[in-house]
């Protein structure tokens, strides 16, 4: 595909998808059924097979896409609504939020100490959602709400110290993380404030890393975000119950697509990509802007910290954007954080955020004085693309 007769194509040179675009034209044509219980579908397994997969036309017929309600969660006086579970992006978000905003004060998230609490909040919330899993097959009611509860985020802050952090076995994980990778987000609001944030993933930058010659269609390895009962990770923890493959189950994601109001008004619209990486990332724009007044291009280009609990390792940002910009943890952070006994190590590519953000102080005038709903406020709309992936916000 990118490297014709074995040689790399360069910038400006064409590359050509004929399969794929044959693929599209019959789902433009056809619709889902095309894939589902069509031409597209049949070659597809046909290619699979060939590859010594196990997929069926009767996989394919029988697959419905699962349509649920978004949970909601109340954080730093705005609602945020977002996806259940098999997704921990709403709840893990939730969690850290509420974990903050238990302190109290305005300034329990602001500064350098923020930085700090967050980590220490993010360690509990990765050993909390290791107990999720698809609540098609397995019971996770009590950690969905425990994840909600604003006094089980209390009785989390209150084993969080200023001065120190501790080895991982303090924070009460049981299972071995996920190491999920990649996705791709997308955020959108139109002229009646509807919003839309979305995520899809093919796991691995380029999934399965197999390609269906007839159809042109890559092929994802998102059976690798299931926790596997014969897999040990290198920390020696177990696999996590809940996350075990079964027919039909969904795996565990980090996917975090959000929109968030604030007196029943968009106030915004937020996402991102990059696997475990994706809820601390979301988690600090929003801290940034909602809670810290950044502007919203700074609180998406702001350096940001990560920690997965497992190694017990804060990594920060240190990297160089497509467009020339540099973004890197300030070095009085990353002595401040040392001196708490956080281990600390640079990486040179974080999670991606998309953002879009409604001002509510005041409506603009749109012009459309006819047919327009009254009831929809209309405030300044301001969209960013994260330029760690040279991603570009775009109007009509």
């Amino acid at each position: 595909m990118f490297a014709p007769e074995g040689k790399l194509l360069r910038a400006g040179e064409k590359c050509q998808r004929v399969e794929l675009a044959h693929s599209l034209e019959e789902l433009a044509e056809q619709g889902p059924g095309a894939l589902y219980n069509g031409t597209v579908g049949e070659k597809l397994v046909e290619d699979v097979r060939q590859g010594g997969g196990i997929l069926t036309k009767e996989d394919l017929r029988n697959y419905k896409v699962e349509i649920t309600d978004a949970i909601f969660a109340n954080v730093m006086n705005y609602t945020i609504y977002g996806m259940p579970p098999p997704s921990t992006g709403t709840l893990g978000l939730a969690l850290v939020m509420n974990i903050l905003d238990s302190y109290g004060s305005a300034n329990a998230a602001k500064g350098d100490l923020r930085m700090h609490r967050l980590i220490e909040a993010s360690k509990h919330m990765f050993a909390e959602r290791m107990n999720l899993g698809d609540p098609d097959f397995v019971n996770v009611t009590k950690y969905v709400s425990e994840m909600l509860s604003v006094s089980y985020a209390k009785q989390i802050q209150e084993k969080i110290v200023d001065n120190t952090t501790f080895p991982a076995s303090y924070y009460m994980y049981r299972w071995s993380q996920l190491r999920d990778h990649g996705t791709s987000h997308f955020c959108v609001v139109d002229a009646d404030r509807n919003a839309v944030s979305m995520t899809t993933t093919v796991n691995f930058p380029f999934g399965a890393g197999v390609l269906s010659p007839s159809t042109g269609i890559l092929i994802n390895n998102g059976m690798g975000d299931f926790s596997a009962p014969t897999e040990i990770s290198p920390d020696m923890l177990p696999p996590a119950p809940a996350n075990f493959i079964r027919p039909n189950k969904r795996p565990l994601s980090s996917m975090a697509p959000l929109i968030i109001t604030k007196d029943n008004q968009l106030a915004g619209v937020i996402g991102g990509s990059g696997g475990m990486k994706i809820i601390p990332a979301v988690a600090q724009v929003f801290l940034n802007h909602f809670d810290s007044g950044m502007q919203p291009l700074a609180a998406v280009q702001h350096p940001r910290i990560y920690h997965k609990l497992i190694p017990n390792v804060v990594s920060y940002e240190n990297l160089t954007c497509i467009n020339g910009d540099h973004i890197e943890l300030a070095e009085e952070t990353k002595v401040f954080l040392g001196d708490k006994g956080h281990q600390l190590q640079p990486m040179s590519g974080g999670a991606v955020v998309q953002f879009v953000v409604q001002t509510l102080q005041e409506p603009i005038d749109t012009g459309r004085k006819f047919g327009e709903d009254p009831n929809i406020f209309r405030g300044k709309l301001t969209a960013v693309s994260d330029p760690r992936k040279d991603g570009k916000s775009a109007a009509l």
